[in-house]
Order: structure tokens, then C-alpha cells, then sequence
């Protein structure tokens, strides 16, 4: 594209943030050419300056600047691996018309990065149909393992970012945690900042930070030693669960950015956080559940602490946090 561009927002594009779009209609777009062309206000937004994380609305122009002529102006699909596209198919736990949801395993990144070549986003092109590439409504640090939502078209991901957005969406989290919490039960509500650049990303504890609320149960103890926690984030902050891990006093087992991951000595590798059960307005109306299996690490820890994953157990589900 050697001119200037103006695109309209569709309707199916409401609500996108326009990092995304300009994924999604450019891929090979960099990220780093993205933010620079968006410094120098190269790219607008009805005329004016925009952020990478602004939120588009139908009827919107977009005003795309000359792009190199290597940079598609399409949809197309970039092409995936075999390997790495029948593994993705591996990962689906329910799938139809307007979203996927997958059963993510820990290490493998949600989103890509200087150094991360190899990533589930990257991945989605090859479930691409009629032009139409899968995308993401949420994401997951790399080494949580399980539910991740995918919206399968535009309009679903629509809907289905507006319902995170408007926490219409319920999660529970499984975790194995250091030691055991001086209350069985309750809410974890701490405020939480975000330090450090690229690649060195954590918060803390900040009464000035962003609001932070997470309510658990204890479903199990092995003595004082360690415990099995459920966790439902009543707000969704980045490492959320990780760090209010660490303000309860039992920081997540294997987690070495928010504990001390020599502090249970022989416990199998990985962090033990599982994104358990989802529950969901589907987009074409009704309600979707869903519960994801244990990962392989998981499972290492549960046997290593002698629990039983059994979901049957008193706080063990999302519906042991409804109000009774």
C-alpha cells in the first residue's frame, strides 16, 4: 500500500481494540512499526491521535498510513506448521459456530514477543475459515494452564470481549499454594500497580494501584505444608491470582516471580495455577460451562501433596461461591 488509507469500522468490529484490528486487517504488521507509526500519529481515529489499546466503534475511520509493500492488506491466513496446527486441534475442549475453547497447556505463551516465536495466537491462523481468522478475547500468563476462549468471527468476539469487559464472565482457578491461609475462606481485596518494562512485568501490593478483588476457599490441607485453594478474580488484573497469592501468605506453588519456588523442596517443576471451570453468556444466546481437565504438572502436584482432584469436594466448584 503506498497511500494514504481510510477504513470504516465495521459493525462486527465494534469494541476491538485497535491493536487488534490492525492485526487482524495487516499481520505483518509489526508490533514495534505499530507503536511507532501510532507515536508519530501517523495512524488516527476519526482524525485524531489514538492509543493502542483505544476501542473501536462502527463507523469509525480508521486512517491507515503507506504501509510496505510486503505488508498484506488481506485477511489471509499466515501459514502454520502442520505439527503446530494438529496440536492446537489437540487442545479444543468445546467447539461450534461462533467460538473454540481450549485446554492450554503450561510454557506455551498465549501471545507472541521478541522472544517468543512460537505461541497459541500464532497458531489460530491455521483454524482460519472462509477468510475469517480465529482471535482471542482473553489471555493467560504462559505457565497457567487451561481455559482460554477463542471467538471463531468478529461478531462473537465482540460479544464476547464485552463480557469480560462488563465481568459478566465467571472463573475459578485451581491452585497449590505454600503453606495454608489464617482463614479457611474470604475475599482478597488488594489494590495492585504494575512495575518493571517488557519482558520483566509484575505488580505489588498498592493502595494506589488498580482495584484487585479475589475470592477463594481452602478445598484441602496437607498440614501446614501446603494447601489446595479455589480462586474466582472478581476483577481481572495482570498476574491477579499470583500475587494475591503472595499477599495471603501462600504464594503458588513453583512461582518465581511472586514466591520462592525453593520453598516446597521436591515438588515437581512448573507453576501449579489451573484456569478450572468458565462460565459464559454465549454469543448466540444461552449460557456456555465449561470445565477443563488437569495438565500434566498439575496432576505432578496434586499426587506429590497426596490430594485427591476430586471436584466433587466442598469449594471445589464455581457453584460453591454462589450466595446461599
Amino acid at each position: 500500500m503506498s497511500e494514504v488509507e481510510l477504513r470504516t469500522v465495521t459493525a462486527g468490529e465494534t469494541e476491538l481494540r485497535l491493536d487488534r484490528w490492525f492485526r487482524r486487517h495487516f499481520p505483518a504488521l509489526t508490533h514495534g512499526r505499530l507503536q511507532r507509526l501510532l507515536r508519530t500519529g501517523q495512524i488516527r481515529i476519526d482524525g485524531r491521535r489514538a492509543q493502542a489499546n483505544a476501542r473501536l466503534a462502527a463507523g469509525q475511520t480508521v486512517r491507515v498510513p503507506p504501509l510496505a509493500p510486503a505488508s498484506p492488506v488481506s485477511g489471509e491466513p499466515t501459514p502454520v506448521d502442520a505439527k503446530d496446527a494438529a496440536f492446537l486441534r489437540s487442545l479444543i475442549l468445546v467447539e461450534n459456530d461462533a467460538l473454540l475453547v481450549l485446554n492450554k497447556p503450561p510454557g506455551l505463551a498465549v501471545q507472541g514477543g521478541t522472544k517468543t516465536p512460537r505461541h497459541i495466537d500464532g497458531m489460530l491462523a491455521s483454524l482460519a475459515v472462509g477468510g475469517e481468522r480465529p482471535r482471542l478475547v482473553h489471555r493467560l500468563d504462559r505457565d497457567t494452564s487451561g481455559i482460554l476462549v477463542v471467538a471463531k468471527t468478529a461478531a462473537a468476539a465482540a460479544k464476547l470481549t464485552q463480557a469480560f469487559r462488563q465481568h459478566r464472565v465467571e472463573k475459578l482457578y485451581w491452585a497449590l499454594v505454600v503453606g495454608r491461609p489464617a482463614h479457611a475462606a474470604g475475599i482478597i481485596d488488594q489494590p495492585l500497580a504494575k512495575q518493571g518494562g517488557a519482558g520483566r512485568e509484575r505488580v505489588a501490593p498498592d493502595e494506589e494501584g488498580r482495584s484487585a478483588r479475589t475470592a477463594y476457599r481452602t478445598v484441602a490441607r496437607a498440614g501446614r505444608i501446603a494447601s489446595w485453594l479455589a480462586m474466582k478474580p472478581l476483577t481481572g488484573r495482570t498476574h491477579q491470582l499470583r500475587a494475591h497469592g503472595a499477599v495471603l501468605g501462600t504464594p503458588i506453588v513453583g512461582d518465581r516471580k511472586y514466591g520462592d519456588p525453593s520453598a516446597l523442596a521436591g515438588a515437581p517443576e512448573g507453576l501449579m495455577l489451573h484456569a478450572r471451570e468458565i462460565r459464559l453468556p454465549h454469543p448466540d444466546g444461552g449460557e456456555l460451562a465449561v470445565t477443563a481437565p488437569l495438565s500434566k504438572v498439575m496432576r505432578a502436584g496434586f499426587a506429590w501433596l497426596g490430594f485427591e482432584p476430586d471436584p466433587s469436594l466442598p469449594g471445589a466448584t464455581l457453584a460453591d461461591f454462589e450466595p446461599t
